[in-house]
């Protein structure tokens, strides 16, 4: 046996500390329609997602040993951070078409949406140096990705959106389950109202 193995599996080994991201979570009808997108994408290689999984994720997964902090961190950039609309414009293969993992959605990146990426990934101590391409995954391609999308192209112009009215904190599945848990949702800041009070 190999001393890995009695580490992990002695009295005083500790629980691994769940794998957390967070995500903006698409609503369920919205999600149907983008899960529709990839209906004709099948076979082995091919994972489509959950209507109920589909999210578009802001700071990736990281071990994180008190989910009751990053509920706090979370709710502080929130708080400063408006309500806005997201707007889905294209779905294909990516990041690289001729070399795709993904079939994904695209979405518009604006400042809005990446000032509140860049507040979140510094309150949790994050970093991602990849360019930011806000997307929704809605399929992986664990294989064959430039033979699956020659036999099975998928390239369309959307003109779909969501109002985003918070962020939410959500957990990976652990090894070899399935689905993602939303552990928190909290509300971006409400537009201010603006209507005026008349007198007679």
């Amino acid at each position: 046996m190999q001393i890995g193995d009695i580490r992990e599996s002695g009295p005083a080994a500790r629980p691994q500390s769940p794998r957390i991201f967070v995500a903006l979570k698409i609503t369920s009808d919205l999600a149907q329609e983008l899960f529709g997108l990839s209906a004709g994408l099948e076979g082995p290689a091919i994972r489509r997602i959950a209507p109920e999984d589909i999210h578009l994720t802001l700071v990736p997964p990281w071990n994180e040993p008190s989910i009751p902090d990053a509920v706090t961190k979370l709710g502080r950039v929130v708080e400063t951070h408006p309500q806005f609309e997201l707007t889905i414009q294209h779905v294909g293969y990516g990041p690289v078409p001729k070399r795709p993992r993904l079939l994904w959605a695209e979405c518009a990146g604006d400042d809005q949406l990446a000032e509140l990426r860049r507040d979140l990934l510094a309150a949790f101590v994050q970093t991602d140096d990849r360019p930011f391409r806000p997307h929704v995954t809605l399929a992986r391609i664990r294989n064959n990705g430039a033979a699956i999308a020659r036999r099975q192209p998928i390239d369309r112009v959307l003109a779909l959106s969501q109002r985003i009215t918070s962020v939410e904190l959500m957990r990976s599945p652990p090894p070899r389950g399935v689905g993602y848990t939303v552990l928190a949702s909290l509300p971006l800041r409400a537009a201010a109202c603006s209507a005026g009070v008349t007198t007679g």
